[in-house]
């Protein structure tokens, strides 16, 4: 059975694990006026799902130490499909909350298992696969919006039964390729999960700071754009479908940004992703009227989505064999832990008074002092992993 079957599961499988995350950021209204809470408690509950994507990393990456990628795979597998019947099902907030960390948690074991998984079946192209791979993930998060709309008609709580549907029967169709496909062994040295860690914290940190607090404003952005766009006085329904058009933005972001991954250096390459972020959301702020607002949110979905490929590919390709994985997994802990108290400090921002314009742009000022600094120590030779056109190994 040839890989690129068993990547075509794999695509299908981050596009429920990303949709069972973002599908929160279209349903914040909603628990707001079903459950009676306010904007801190409404982003709490989104904050969880990204710190459940975040909690189970480090310990994902101390089983890949012991165990087969594709069978943690598996394992997030189950964990989606259980999450998302506990979200369906939930008759209260408390249980809301535990049953979002829960899906979280089944998106954080996948992608700290899959994506070094990815690499290693495609050593010389990690750019391309993982810019595919996040096309796949990304077309989960244009249709999120949607689905809400629809599952509005009826009950919100559909869309997470039709996820739990989903996410059992790709994981079977993931197993069986699993069972049928040659396998790399790349990763058969990566068994010290604190060497690893100790061996590459340069890059490691390099990676969380640059990814992490840019994702950070991105999460407090996406989670409330819906209810910034009714503060902008644009109706309800353009609000919730104006995700839409970010997200879609993020589509082809994914491709192209993959393949320049390979190509260019990756930390000046990264920093320009940042900056061309930082401006679309200082054009959102000053956007009047709907055709300005679409520009200005094509622009945000466009940069913001240039920057995982990025990422991954930065990481990905500059660790060695022996400590990928693992390396990896450290990174992707720390970063999702920066990012995802993003829509919780906005929420209890706005709620405490502040206009949204004053918390996004005090958010991108603070970017732009992130992109000065890592640009002048890039400048002295002081950021690892800086260099395009490295692979790992078959």
């Amino acid at each position: 059975m040839s890989r690129t079957r068993l990547f075509g599961s794999l695509c299908a499988l981050v596009f429920l694990v990303n949709f069972a995350r973002v599908v929160f950021a279209p349903l914040v209204g909603q628990f707001i006026g079903e459950f009676g809470i306010g904007e801190g408690t409404a982003g709490l509950i989104v904050t969880l799902a990204w710190l459940g994507s975040a909690a189970p990393r480090l310990p994902a990456g101390w089983a890949l130490t012991r165990f087969a990628r594709h069978r943690v795979i598996l394992v997030s597998g189950a964990m989606l499909t259980a999450g998302a019947l506990g979200v369906a099902l939930a008759p209260g907030v408390l249980a809301l909350m535990v049953a979002a960390f829960a899906v979280g948690c089944a998106s954080g074991v996948y992608f700290v298992a899959a994506n070094p998984f990815i690499a290693e079946l495609f050593p010389r192209r990690v750019g391309r696969v993982m810019g595919v791979h996040g096309m796949a993930s990304q077309l989960s998060a244009v249709i999120a919006a949607p689905a809400v709309t629809v599952a509005l008609w009826y009950d919100w709580r559909f869309a997470f039964y039709g996820l739990a549907v989903a996410a059992a029967a790709s994981t079977v169709v993931f197993v069986v390729l699993a069972a049928r496909t040659d396998l790399p062994d790349a990763g058969g040295s990566d068994t010290d999960f604190l060497a690893a860690a100790r061996g590459e914290w340069k890059l490691i940190l390099a990676g969380v700071v640059m990814m992490g607090l840019t994702s950070f404003v991105w999460q407090g952005l996406f989670n409330f754009y819906e209810l910034y766009m009714i503060a902008k006085d644009l109706p309800p329904g353009t609000a919730r479908n104006l995700l839409t058009v970010i997200f879609a933005a993020g589509v082809p972001a994914f491709l192209v940004s993959g393949d320049l991954a390979d190509r260019l250096p990756h930390v000046p390459y990264i920093l320009g992703i940042i900056t061309a972020f930082i401006g679309g959301i200082v054009l959102v702020v000053l956007a009047e009227g709907l055709a300005a607002v679409i520009a200005a949110s094509v622009v945000v979905g466009f940069s913001i989505h240039m920057l995982f490929p990025a990422g991954d590919t930065y990481l990905l390709a500059s660790l060695p064999d022996e400590s990928r994985a693992s390396a990896y997994a450290m990174f992707s802990a720390g970063m999702m832990s920066a990012q995802a108290a993003g829509s919780w400090v906005v929420g209890e921002a706005v709620e405490a008074g502040a206009t949204y314009d004053a918390v996004f742009l005090a958010l991108a000022g603070g970017l732009t002092v992130l992109v000065v600094v890592y640009a002048v120590l890039h400048r002295l030779g002081r950021v690892p992993g800086g260099a395009a056109g490295s692979t790992p190994a078959a």
